[in-house]
């Protein structure tokens, strides 16, 4: 997918959200459980329900690598059946790779090829060359972990490296990459008033900004310093939609809450 197609679809649905798919079995409704596969089960109910609401969804990796091949299984028919039927979603497989420069290219194979992700989340620690390979793969994006919403991101990304802190250098830094216009960037919700200074490096790009919701980040402060011409954020919101009930209709009940947010985002668009 485009930026150009991921602007267009932002535009007509008035939304920007994006929908975390991290299935805990032990979350999800007992009844699902009875299915042959319970993951795709609830991942397939939750999408039918959400997807007029959101403008991507983002499946993280760890959720569904716990379960073994099921698991990755599951995640399997996940893509192709979003890509199958709605194929105007953009998709984030958040894997958090990275690696040297030939196992970078074999984990961008993985999402890219085989899975057909639009997009992957990678760890930019190891530099350069640990990043362009994922870079290469046209019409895809490389979602850079940029200053984290967690509270262990002020162990390392906030630490001053010469006249930056850290973060601000993998800002700086990979817009120097080949193929760079192709990167997002990851920007933890509960970090807002960062992202004035943030938008001053990367005007222009995309960013995937967890933490609203479960983790506290607010909408309206996120929007008010991360909002770019082409509104530049997707703003995931994970447990707080797709864990909205347990009962019979758990999806109906996770539509209700994306559409609250969802008409909160229409002000902005």
């Amino acid at each position: 997918m485009t930026t150009a197609q991921l602007v267009s679809e932002i535009k007509k649905k008035q939304s920007f959200l994006c929908i975390g798919l991290d299935v805990d079995l032990n979350k999800i409704p007992e009844h699902l459980l009875k299915e042959e596969d319970p993951i795709f089960a609830f991942n397939k109910a939750i999408i039918d329900a959400t997807h007029h609401l959101c403008v991507a969804y983002k499946p993280n990796t760890a959720f569904y690598e716990a379960y073994g091949i099921k698991g990755w299984k599951a995640l399997e028919k996940t893509i192709i059946y979003l890509n199958k039927n709605y194929p105007e979603i953009f998709t984030i497989a958040d894997a958090k790779r990275g690696d040297i420069g030939n196992t970078s290219t074999m984990y961008a194979k993985a999402f890219f090829e085989d899975l057909a992700f639009d997009s992957v989340t990678v760890a930019p620690y190891m530099g350069k060359d640990s990043v362009e390979p994922f870079l290469e793969f046209k019409n895809k994006h490389t979602i850079l972990l940029a200053l984290t919403s967690n509270q262990g991101a002020f162990d390392f990304q906030t630490k001053q490296v010469g006249e930056n802190e850290l973060y601000k250098e993998v800002l700086k830094v990979s817009k120097t990459y080949k193929n760079s216009e192709s990167l997002m960037y990851v920007v933890g919700a509960t970090k807002a008033e960062y992202l004035a200074e943030i938008r001053e490096i990367i005007p222009d790009s995309f960013l995937l900004v967890p933490g609203v919701g479960a983790q506290g980040g607010n909408l309206q402060e996120v929007c008010k310093f991360g909002l770019n011409s082409q509104i530049g954020l997707l703003i995931n919101s994970s447990r707080g939609i797709i864990y909205a009930s347990r009962g019979e209709y758990f999806a109906e009940e996770a539509a209700l809450k994306a559409e609250a947010i969802q008409k909160e985002m229409s002000a902005f668009v």
